[in-house]
């Protein structure tokens, strides 16, 4: 697990060097808001130089399998991002959850707390020109210490993706993510997708569709699909609110709301 994070850190350095050296952006430039949340798939942009930008919401999902129901209620999922450099970002996430098991006309929880504190960072790559896409690679470490015992493993998760955006015109686009985690006290990758495709209805609303999934080397793979509206309150401020479900068994019903706000320099 250390070699991966090192690994992992070492690209990371590398390839915002590159990027320095090919594109410079000035400071104080504001691109608008572009989010992480409510997709599955990251954007490959950074947040401007200088500026701190809060995602939030809320989720819940359920399943039921066998006469049991599995329900989990993310009552706080956060991430706060910061630009530390020109096209390179810091990341902060955390979440409060709480996993409930309903059988019969029993009712228990089974877990409930602080999951791990998340530590990343997002560099740029590449601007999109002609058929190459916008790239960006980002990279994220679980810190088990800081978790609640019912959501506390033993070592420390790890995990990277890198992120593309194609423009298709100027209402629509796409992106997709493709990369790999360690997490769950297991050695074992998981390879993880995301396809997303988005449209303007509007300046303010736009929609979006997408699939996303994982493939352990082992395990059966898993695919999901949501959608979701975005509405733009202004060029800081963004809510945003999603529906989806599995598509392997392994989700009935997920649902999700929250917003985003930028604090620019």
């Amino acid at each position: 697990m250390k070699k991966h994070i090192l690994l992992i850190f070492c690209f990371v350095l590398s390839l915002y060097s590159q990027a320095q050296e090919s594109t410079v952006v000035s400071e104080g430039t504001t691109l608008g808001i572009i989010t992480d949340r409510p997709t599955a798939s990251a954007s490959p942009t950074s947040v401007p130089f200088k500026t701190f930008q809060i995602e939030t919401g809320g989720l819940y999902t359920s399943q039921k399998n066998r006469g049991i129901k599995t329900e989990l209620l993310n009552f706080n999922n956060t991430l706060v991002r910061y630009g530390l450099l020109n096209r390179f970002e810091l990341r902060l996430s955390w979440a409060v959850s709480e996993n409930r098991e309903t059988q019969g006309e029993n009712y228990s929880v089974v877990g409930s707390g602080f999951e791990p504190l998340g530590v990343g960072a997002k560099v740029e790559i590449a601007e999109e020109k002609g058929l190459l896409p916008d790239i960006g690679l980002l990279i994220n470490m679980s810190l088990p210490f800081l978790a609640s015992k019912d959501y506390q493993p033993e070592t420390t998760g790890v995990s990277f993706r890198f992120a593309f955006s194609h423009t298709i015109n100027e209402k629509s686009g796409i992106s997709y993510n493709l990369g790999a985690e360690w997490s769950d006290d297991s050695p074992e990758v998981v390879y993880i997708y995301t396809l997303s495709y988005g449209y303007g209805i509007t300046d303010k609303l736009s929609a979006y569709g997408e699939l996303y999934g994982n493939f352990p080397r082992k395990d059966k793979a898993i695919h999901n699909w949501d959608a979701g509206l975005i509405y733009l309150l202004n060029s800081n401020l963004q809510l945003d609110t999603t529906i989806g479900t599995g598509l392997s068994g392994n989700q009935d019903l997920l649902l999700s709301a929250g917003f985003s706000y930028s604090i620019p320099n």
